[in-house]
């Protein structure tokens, strides 16, 4: 008698097992071996444990925290993915990944501790999925936040041949009397951070621009001599963190609004109090792929501010802009004076003088 729950397999009857389903559980194990030096490399005060076990631990006092408020947040990368999997340029997204993440942490006075991925896939690439990991990784360490683990899905019959999608988690802290924004005032200056390029906001409007141009991604790109339009497309988005950490902690900063999908007049607001407005000219550099997206998809300056960062990838609020430049300067980044804090009725808002051809 056969006393167990298993079907007797018939005669000429097939075998089926996970693989022969579509889910490879050695390469699922594979990515994870290639992956634990990189995740390690990523290792902070505070991590305890490593990658492979069911949860991450983190010892906020190891860290050096007295009396944290903890501050998380999650994002992925949009479309920006399709160009990554139509061009195999797969080096640079999950740098994206962390920075939409981490810039958002920083923003609001908290220093990014560690950060998850999500990798989702129909069949799974060894190669790619490492690819994009080395990536996440390569942002943790510049954030300085440890990869503390994440999620492999493969899944068939979800995503067409070679398509995956990512998603990411970070998790920081900030003592409890330094959390951002505070104390903003008519009167505080507004500088702007520069950004590398479009960053991981507006990608359908960019394709859409590609698209209506009849350039290839392979194409010598029209923008950016030497490199091709795929290439400089997927600049990554710049990392913020040190500079902006280094700021808070000289008692410097008193608003933050990292610059991604809604542009300046939507996320300016964010942190401002109600019955202010920001008071912006539109003078600062622009990467040259802003003007070649204007002008190849028709797009005016008010929609280009509304969509894209245009060239700063995070506003600034100070009292002192000297000596905020200074610090964020020795951190390297390109600073510009981009407007300042006025009083007005009702909601916070943003209101930017556009010098003719500032875009051209």
């Amino acid at each position: 008698m056969n006393t167990t729950d298993q079907p007797r397999s018939q005669p000429g009857q097939n075998r089926l097992d996970y693989r022969s389903a579509g889910v490879d559980i050695d390469a699922g194990d594979a990515l994870v071996e290639q992956i634990k030096p990189l995740a390690k490399a990523t290792n902070r005060l505070g991590v305890m444990g490593g990658i492979g076990g069911f949860g991450a631990l983190f010892d906020l006092k190891a860290a050096g925290f007295q009396d944290p408020v903890l501050v998380s947040t999650t994002d992925g990368v949009g479309t920006k993915l399709k160009i990554a999997i139509e061009t195999g340029l797969h080096d640079y997204v999950g740098v994206d990944l962390v920075a939409m993440c981490v810039n958002d942490l920083i923003v609001q006075g908290a220093e990014p501790l560690f950060f998850l991925d999500y990798f989702a896939t129909g069949k799974l690439s060894v190669g790619q999925a490492r690819q994009v990991i080395a990536g996440i990784a390569s942002g943790c360490h510049e954030a300085g936040c440890a990869l503390v683990g994440g999620e492999t899905a493969e899944m068939p019959g979800m995503y067409a041949e070679g398509d995956y999608d990512l998603a990411g988690f970070a998790v920081g802290a900030a003592e409890r009397g330094a959390l951002l924004p505070r104390d903003v005032a008519p009167g505080d200056a507004i500088l702007g951070l520069g950004s590398a390029g479009v960053h991981s906001n507006g990608f359908s409007l960019v394709r859409r621009v590609v698209q209506a141009s009849g350039l290839a991604w392979d194409a010598a790109c029209p923008f950016e001599a030497g490199q091709s339009l795929g290439s400089a497309l997927m600049t990554p988005t710049r990392i913020y963190v040190p500079a902006v950490l280094a700021l808070h902690r000289a008692g410097l900063l008193k608003a933050a609004a990292h610059i991604t999908g809604g542009g300046l007049p939507g996320n300016l607001p964010r942190v401002l109090p109600h019955g202010t407005r920001a008071a912006l000219t539109a003078a600062w550099p622009v990467p040259p792929v802003f003007a070649w997206l204007a002008r190849a998809g028709g797009i005016d300056a008010g929609e280009m501010l509304r969509v894209f960062n245009c060239g700063i990838g995070m506003a600034l609020v100070v009292a002192d802009a000297d000596a905020a430049t200074e610090v964020l300067a020795q951190h390297g980044e390109n600073v510009s004076r981009i407007g300042t804090i006025e009083a007005a009725d009702g909601a916070a808002a943003v209101q930017i003088q556009m010098p003719d051809g500032w875009l051209s």
